[in-house]
């Protein structure tokens, strides 16, 4: 299975989200859908069925050590020419403390992880195919700031890729289990 661990925002501000972006969409960007939007806090790729007893386990660990804190999304950015995102603000550093967890989880479960580095909270909203300047976008939605809400739950995603490279057709995202974050 293609795993990742994510907080899963609330159709609240999935719906202010998308009032924001709506104008913005064009044919130069490949958009992600609605149902792609979530923030990655550890991404595991493919991890064998065996191990996945061992990476719950773990990961509701992570969870209950792990306080709920509000969240929003906030403002913008870009990676080079290939990806616009948007970011969030309010706990980033209990945000960044999950995320650690979440990879410390997958790594003791035996997921061989990529290398380690510094968490950028930030949720995808559109890739290039060839390179683009992202700056009109960045600067349409720098001032973005969504209503607080709180992360009270670690998701474990499962990413099915689409068969046959059909062009424009999106991963489909499914929770395969969630943790409730500590009190």
């Amino acid at each position: 299975m293609r795993l990742f661990a994510a907080l899963m925002p609330p159709q609240q501000a999935v719906d202010e989200l998308r009032r924001a972006v709506e104008p913005l969409r064009d044919d130069r960007l490949r958009w992600t859908g609605e149902a792609g939007w979530h923030f990655t806090l550890a991404f595991m790729g493919e991890v064998r069925d065996e191990l996945l007893p061992d990476l719950h386990a773990r990961l509701a660990r992570a969870a209950h050590r792990t306080e709920s804190f509000s969240l929003r999304i906030h403002g913008s950015g870009h990676f080079g020419d290939r990806a616009l995102w948007v970011g969030a603000a309010g706990g980033l550093d209990p945000m960044r403390m999950l995320a650690e967890r979440a990879d410390a989880a997958a790594r003791r479960a035996g997921v061989p992880m990529e290398h380690h580095r510094r968490y950028t909270p930030h949720l995808t909203l559109a890739r290039s195919r060839g390179g683009a300047d992202m700056h009109p976008y960045v600067e349409a939605l720098a001032d973005f700031e969504g209503t607080p809400w709180r992360a009270g739950e670690l998701s474990l995603v499962r990413s099915n890729l689409p068969a046959g490279g059909v062009p424009g057709e999106q991963p489909r995202y499914e929770v395969v289990e969630a943790w409730p974050l500590a009190a």
